[in-house]
């Protein structure tokens, strides 16, 4: 018998969705199937690309306040109107090479972790072109109105909020499951946190805070690390650079002059390993890095959301009292010296943190889409 094939869509429209993607097929490994992952961003023409990805990500950047704007208007566009059915045919004309894709790959199962892929595959389900189930992964830890394509196989929530917003815009409630934001495997492993720390030059006997870039209103990620080392605290501090390698330079300079007190880190696919080894982290409010800081439990301090999505995640992660928010720079310091000094109320953030975490939330999409 030839394998099943199982095909995960994602659009780099920011990170989430291609990671989102990732962690399904890193958790596909456990199932009998074959998995194609196409970022459909890799498919469309240049301008187009230019157009879906780029506007966005200098709207959010430079003109939060447009995005806001946009958001909510296209949150209550309903789908028959004018303006979404001509954007609709814009996507179609510019996706002809990821549908040639799509057929050649002829998949069993579909699971799209943006909507843009599950619209375009809900019209050629209606055309009869395409045969399998379609599902959709929401991944945020909110429902904003494009994700409401109806006619999918099943649509999988990150919350029990998520999966009643879904019902109450008219979704099928016996096709909504509530598994939470698929992320890496690695994240459900238990891991020593003394063999992670000493992984990454942490001292597990000290309490340590990982940075996860500045942003608007915090500065860069040296000014930021600066600034929280000059408090009057005792805690070793992580900076995660990423790819920024500028910003890795930087915060090395710093560490030069803070030994045993800052460890700059550079790209790194150990966050999970990262994660364990400290006891707070302050984060920008993503659907999967506060997904993956729920699942190992740790507290959160959130700061600079993005207008829509990651302001409705950012307030989830209060009303449930797993995280704080820093609205400027003076506000972190204070947060930080606030938690560090009451040790009960950062273990409850972390209880908290912990009792919302989903580590298996890849596989439990996994389940539903191709059973066993």
């Amino acid at each position: 018998m030839t394998r099943r094939r199982l095909l995960l869509l994602s659009v780099s429209a920011g990170a989430g969705h291609v990671r989102a993607a990732e962690a399904l097929r890193a958790a596909a490994a456990d199932f009998d199937v074959e998995v194609l992952h196409l970022d459909v961003m890799q498919h469309v023409p240049r301008a187009f690309r230019t157009l879906y990805t780029d506007l966005y990500l200098k709207l959010v950047e430079h003109s939060p306040s447009t995005w806001a704007m946009l958001y909510r208007i296209m949150d209550r566009t309903p789908p028959s109107a004018p303006a979404a059915r001509l954007r609709r045919a814009i996507e179609r004309l510019n996706t002809l090479d990821l549908r040639r894709e799509i057929a050649r790959f002829g998949p069993d199962a579909v699971v799209c972790t943006h909507f843009l892929p599950a619209e375009l595959l809900m019209r050629e389900r209606s055309r009869g072109r395409l045969a399998c189930p379609v599902h959709v992964v929401v991944t945020d830890f909110d429902l904003h109105g494009m994700w409401v394509v109806p006619d999918m196989a099943g649509w999988f929530a990150a919350s029990d909020e998520v999966a009643f917003r879904m019902r109450a815009r008219g979704l099928d409630a016996a096709r909504i499951h509530v598994t939470g934001i698929p992320i890496m495997p690695a994240f459900a492993q238990a891991h020593d946190r003394a063999a992670c720390a000493a992984e990454f030059g942490i001292d597990p006997a000290r309490r340590a805070i990982l940075l996860m870039g500045g942003g608007a209103g915090l500065g860069g990620l040296d000014e930021v690390a600066a600034r929280l080392l000059a408090l009057d605290a005792d805690f070793q501090l992580v900076a995660l650079a990423g790819r920024n390698a500028k910003a890795l330079e930087q915060l090395q300079a710093l560490a030069a002059r803070h030994p045993q007190r800052l460890v700059a880190q550079g790209f790194t696919d150990k966050v999970d390993r990262l994660m364990r080894a400290c006891d707070l982290v302050i984060t920008k409010p993503g659907g999967l890095t506060t997904s993956e800081c729920l699942a190992l439990g740790r507290p959160m301090i959130v700061h600079a959301p993005i207008p829509g999505q990651e302001e409705r995640n950012c307030d989830y992660l209060l009303e449930q009292g797993a995280a704080l928010k820093a609205v400027d720079a003076i506000a972190l310091d204070y947060r930080v010296r606030e938690l560090l000094a009451d040790p009960a109320h950062l273990a409850t953030l972390a209880e908290r943190a912990r009792s919302l975490g989903r580590p298996q939330a890849a596989r439990d999409v996994l389940v539903r889409v191709l059973g066993g």
